[in-house]
């Protein structure tokens, strides 16, 4: 009886503050879903960067007869000698424990790949010796790709060492700034979030002045009395968790899937369903906590008042 009591108070509230309430609701659906998008964008970077770690590879490049490199001798491409060295210390007591492995092409094999990628066309234009001899090579660690540059670096045969991973940072760079401009934007629209729900509540409280009077009058507790107020935060702010939660499954069960998985083809691992699982329970956390702790704050100041 006293908890259909103190419902019944929340939901007459709610009707009361319509137009408050569906400002709750909106805003809190607006943060939490900038929020959501953070976390699900935070995760496919880290998803993406343990992808490619594993598949990044160290290049070391030996000298053409076009090479310009001090390590290289003019107009001469990579001695046989000078390939077995770099095979021999890829294979050494120093290296070898940091190596997953690694894959030789010839500078012939290479003339080939180039020929099918540009065209039979080039047949005239380029020749195998202008074509560098590569050891691609997988780390165990991929943050352990300098000991390769540093071990390589002015040996003689060897035009360049060049750690194919760089060239993913300013995509990881960018993706990471715009994960903090959406967490700056959902940190301000929660800010805004509390504020609305602690004024809802306030003006709530006000115009049940009267009755709240009736109830210190009869003895009513000050938790009895607070709870109807907290309960209507924490029922706007869940309609709005839920409609955010809506939102982020339709962001990755109709944008990623429908959508991007099919067009944007070097990325194969995307977040789904089980990282959902992780997100929205969060977003629907965040939305009560705060609506409760801001709704039970304000009430309390009002008392007090």
């Amino acid at each position: 009886m006293r908890f259909g009591l103190i419902l019944g108070e929340a939901l007459s509230g709610l009707r009361r503050n319509a137009s408050m309430v569906i400002s709750v609701v909106l805003v809190t659906f607006v943060s939490l879903t900038f929020v959501g998008a953070a976390v699900l964008m935070q995760m496919q970077i880290g998803q993406m960067k343990d992808f490619w770690q594993g598949r990044a590879q160290v290049a070391v490049y030996m000298c053409t007869t076009v090479s310009t490199a001090s390590t290289c001798d003019q107009g001469k491409a990579a001695t046989q000698d000078q390939i077995d060295a770099v095979k021999a210390e890829l294979e050494g007591p120093a290296l070898a424990p940091l190596i997953r492995g690694y894959t030789f092409e010839t500078s012939d094999q290479a003339y080939e790949d180039a020929l099918n990628l540009l065209g039979s066309e080039y047949k005239g234009v380029i020749t195998p010796d202008q074509i560098n001899a590569t050891f691609s090579v997988n780390m165990v660690d991929p943050t352990d790709s300098d000991v390769i540059a540093e071990a390589f670096s002015g040996m003689k045969g060897v035009e360049q060492v060049q750690n194919q991973l760089q060239y993913l940072e300013p995509l990881f760079s960018a993706l990471t700034i715009a994960t903090y401009i959406a967490v700056g934007i959902a940190a301000l629209m929660l800010i805004a979030a509390v504020l609305l729900i602690s004024t809802t509540i306030r003006l709530s409280a006000f115009a049940r002045r009267r009755e709240i009077g009736i109830m210190r009058l009869v003895g009513a507790s000050n938790r009895f009395i607070q709870t109807p107020f907290v309960l209507e935060g924490v029922f706007a702010a869940f309609i709005g968790s839920v409609l955010a939660s809506a939102a982020i499954w339709a962001g990755v069960q109709f944008g990623i899937n429908g959508y991007l998985r099919d067009r944007i083809a070097f990325i194969t691992t995307w977040v789904g369903p089980s990282d959902l699982l992780v997100v929205i329970p969060v977003m629907v956390a965040i939305g009560i906590v705060l609506a409760a702790l801001s709704a039970g704050f304000a009430i309390r100041r009002w008392l007090r008042a």
